[in-house]
Formats: C-alpha cells, structure tokens, sequence
C-alpha cells in the first residue's frame, strides 16, 4: 500500500524508536503534523525553534539517544540554526527535520523558502536536500547512522512539501550503506604498545578526559586505568562527570577556570594522556605553553582532531572505551608514584576552590554547593552559559556521566532551560536543576511553558546580579573597569514564574538558600523557579588570562 512521504517518515521514525520529538508546526511542515495526529510517536511542542533543538539536545545528552527536532520551513527551519551549531561544536546526536517549499518553486525567493541546506552545510555533520519520496527512507535510515557514530553529531534532513504529499510503498532499509564511511574504533596495536610502554615509565603522569570519554560510555574503562596506574584525572568542562569527582585521584576541571592543582598537575606532568579532548583554547589557553613537560598521548575517534591545536607523540584513532580497553589489557600497573602523589595533595591544599563563606550577601557558589548538598550531588545539572555555568562545574561534585549537561563548545546563552526540558523527559525518574545566570535565562524563558504544558517538575535557580555577569567580569580585569551595557534590569521572576503558571521563589538572604531549595523539591507536578539575588560583583576564580600560562593565574 502506498503512503503519502509524511505517513513514511512517521513510520521510519517509528522503525528507529524514537521516543520524543521535539517541533513546532508551520505551513511547510503541515503534512507531517497531519501524519503524527494518527501516530504513536510522541511530540513536544515547544515556544520557539531553537528551543526545539536544544531540548533535542539536552535529550540526547542526556540519555545517550539520538535527539530529534522539527520545523517549519524558512523562518522556522533559520531558528534552527544556533542549536545545530551547539550540537555540532559539542559532538551530541541530532537529527532535525526541516519543511520546505515544494520541489519546482526552489531558489524563486518562494514565501518562506529558506536555503537551509547551504547554510547548515559548515555546522553539521551532514545534510540532505530531499527531491523524492522514494529517497527518503534511505535517506533517514543514513542520518540516523551517521549522527549517532563515529564522532557524532548533527544531521539535517529538508523535506519540500510535494515530496511529503507524494506517495510510494515504504521499503524501509534494515541496515544504512554508506560508501566510505567506516569510522575506526579500535586502536592500532602498535599505538597501543606505545601508549601502555609510556604509561608504564612515566614518573608524574595525568589523564584528561573531556567529551568523547561521555559519548563513548568510557567511564568504567577511565576509572580502571587511572586506579591501576595511580594516575589522577582531570576533566574538561565537557568531560566532567566522567570520572567521579568525590575520588581521591580526582582534580576536577582544568583550564582557564579550572582548579588551581588540576593546571598545575597538567603544568608539570611528565605524560599526558588525553581521552577524547580537543585541546580547546579554554583548556590550553597558551597552546605552545600547554603541558611543557609532558609526552603526550591523545586518543580520539576523530582523526582530524589528533595534532590539530598541540603535538601529540602516540595518537591512537579510535572508540575511547575501545581502546582504554586495550591499553589497560596490556599495562603493568605501576602504582608507585608517592612523590607525585604528595605533590599533587599539597596543591590541593594550597589552592582550592574557595570563596567568602561569611559574606551578609549570597555568593552563587554557596547556592550552588546547597544544591548538591540537597540533591546529594546525584541530580542532572543543566547551565546556561557564562558565570553561572563556571560556577556550576566548580561548586557541583559531579559523580556520573550524563549529568552534566552545558554548551561547551560554542557556549550559547539560553541553552539551559530547553536543555533542561529534553534531559527531563529523557530522565522522567531524575531531579534536573537549570542552574542559570538572569541574563541566559531571558534568552529562552519562553520554554517555561512548555515545561508548565507537559508538568515537568524541574527546578531552575536563577544566580541574579544584575549583570551580564561574565562580561562585567572580564570588563572590570582586562577593560578597566569600564562597564559598557553589562548592566541589566530583569523582569520580576516570581510574577514571572507564575504567570507561566510554575512557581516562584525570591531568596536575598543566605538562611534563605536551603529552604527555598527544599521547598523546591516537595514540587514535583509543574516546574520551580527561584530567584537568589547574589552578591553582584562575585567573580569566577581562579582564572587564567586569555593566552597566558598559569604563572598569571588569577587566585583572588
């Protein structure tokens, strides 16, 4: 029996068990709609379209599944575009599924006709540009498989409205054929001798483990080769959560706003051992200045990510569990490292995280180690981006994969809230705390309905200093103090909250924090928000200036 295209890709999202798709419906995308009224998948219908992809990916992220996302044509296909560009700087799974105009009025400057597929091609993984029906089932059973391996991402399907109203028999395929695209996943064996030989001498050696450790599910491979070889562990901003961070041989977050030993360890290690990284500027802030010392070893599924920003001595190409695997089978554990053991311990006590703890005013770090003292660090962490979002991955002992949850790569303000939505649905059973800066916040607060619609019990803390918080940081340090449009009057939160119908908290006082967080989690049928006025000129530290080494370290 032959189907209309918009009754097939229902049923091959059907095929590929896609359990929440996250849209908003327009005059292109109208058949599609039409298709889902008679179809089990469960749709999201969110307030805006980037909305929809960045729940789509807090989605993902969140459950390790392969987020969907979809929009109309023109208008609604370009607000699709900033969280493409998230999703494809940070390496999460999407699929987004876009409306066009019909096939013969292509490239006439149609009503909303937008060239998607030319201005997502540099911030995707792949796209498609759909001119038949009869593409299309391959073509979503490719998009699925590609955004899903390999070094993932997202991939982009535009669907002009005729080949949604045409019809033809679905075929669909059971497995994807794609020419060329075999993505390497275990590691060369002589690399990997390399490696474990390295591993085996080195005297002050360090993991870093960022991103990809997350993506491959190389937690318990990470932690195996660390506890074998005594080797402490450091994670990027988009890492954490891959190793334990209440672990002896923990050292949180390196980088510019990194702890103080994470930098210093990193500094004078004698072998780096780096686990799906990608050497961002935030982490070596001075590229030729990174790991003097050290040897490195960089393991990565993405070739072209390997010497990209630093030398590397052993590159491995391939899945990071796969091939953490491989180097612990062929290790000796060499266990004996005291001298750099009692080095590192005198870093820790020397510089740790640290803020004003008798301060009349809340400090944002405190509000924050309240929620993992109340969540008992078990809950999933959404930020927005700026202070907020640093203070988040310093205050916040993140113990498992998957719960920390923040735009890394191209840090986009408004991220959180949409984010947070996609991982709660992910996670019904989990507490999902949006931990957000009042200049985010505002940027996609429209989404606060979608949350009240579907009663999501998730929680947002609002850190408000009246601030572009972040800016004004880096205005009052490296701009003298010139404070240019940094400055910011927000709305009434608490009217705000219940006017979306959640509700509302204010906080101003410290003996505030804990209450408010309590009362917070007795809510668990419409979302919370609550508005802790903070100390307004609190700063991130320590912090390493943009392109300077950690001699120039900021402490206080």
């Amino acid at each position: 029996m032959k189907q209309k295209g918009a009754q097939i890709l229902t049923r091959c999202l059907e095929e590929e068990k896609v359990e929440a798709i996250f849209g908003y419906p327009g005059g292109a995308v109208l058949d599609i709609y039409d298709a889902l009224y008679d179809s089990p998948l469960k749709h999201y219908l969110v307030r805006h379209e980037q909305g929809a992809a960045h729940a789509a990916d807090g989605y993902a992220r969140a459950t390790g599944k392969t987020g969907v996302c979809l929009a109309t044509s023109g208008p609604g296909a370009t607000n699709l575009v900033t969280g493409l560009a998230n999703a494809y700087m940070d390496s999460i799974p999407l699929v987004a599924f876009t409306g066009q105009v019909g096939t013969e009025m292509l490239g006439r400057d149609s009503f909303q006709e937008a060239d998607i597929y030319g201005i997502t091609l540099p911030i995707t993984k792949h796209n498609y540009l759909v001119k038949s029906v009869h593409e299309l089932p391959r073509v979503i059973k490719e998009s699925f498989h590609l955004a899903a391996t390999g070094r993932p991402g997202p991939v982009l399907i535009d669907l002009p409205k005729d080949v949604c109203q045409e019809k033809a028999k679905l075929e669909y395929p059971k497995k994807a054929q794609l020419q060329g695209y075999r993505p390497v996943l275990e590691g060369h064996p002589r690399m990997i001798s390399a490696a474990a030989a390295a591993i085996a001498v080195a005297e002050k050696p360090v993991l870093c483990a960022g991103g990809g450790a997350i993506i491959s599910g190389s937690s318990d491979a990470l932690r195996e080769l660390a506890e074998l070889c005594a080797i402490p562990v450091a994670t990027t901003l988009m890492g954490k959560g891959a190793f334990p961070e209440d672990h002896p041989l923990s050292l949180g977050m390196l980088g510019m706003h990194g702890t103080g030993y994470a930098n210093y360890a990193v500094h004078e290690c004698d072998l780096l051992i780096a686990v799906g990284v990608r050497f961002s500027d935030r982490v070596t802030i001075k590229a030729d200045a990174f790991a003097p010392e050290a040897r490195l070893i960089h393991i990565d599924i993405d070739p072209a990510e390997i010497g990209k920003n630093v030398p590397v001595d052993i590159p491995l190409v391939g899945d990071v569990r796969l091939v953490l695997e491989q180097i612990c089978r062929q290790i000796q554990g060499n266990t004996e490292k005291k001298d750099w053991s009692a080095r590192i311990g005198a870093w820790k006590e020397r510089y740790p995280l640290k803020y004003d703890r008798e301060s009349e005013a809340i400090k944002p770090q405190f509000v924050v180690e309240q929620i993992d003292e109340v969540t008992a660090g078990q809950a999933i962490i959404t930020t927005e981006v700026g202070q907020n979002q640093m203070w988040a991955a310093q205050f916040y002992t993140f113990t498992r994969p998957r719960t920390f949850i923040t735009s890394g790569g191209l840090g986009t303000m408004g991220f959180g809230l949409p984010a947070a939505i996609g991982a709660q649905i992910g996670r019904p059973g989990e507490t999902v705390f949006n931990i957000a800066g009042d200049g985010s916040i505002q940027m996609n607060i429209q989404e606060l309905a979608t949350a009240v619609a579907y009663r999501l019990p998730l929680k947002i803390a609002v850190l408000n200093n009246s601030y572009l918080g972040m800016v004004r940081q880096w205005q009052d340090i490296f701009y003298g103090g010139r404070l240019s449009y940094t400055e910011i009057v927000g709305p009434d939160y608490v009217k705000l909250a219940e006017a979306y119908g959640a509700v509302g908290l204010r906080v101003t006082r410290p003996s505030g924090v804990r209450p408010a967080l309590e009362q917070a989690m007795q809510v668990q049928n419409r979302p919370v928000l609550i508005d802790f006025v903070v100390d307004r000129k609190e700063n991130v530290l320590p912090m390493i200036p943009p392109g300077g080494t950690i001699k120039k370290m900021l402490k206080e």
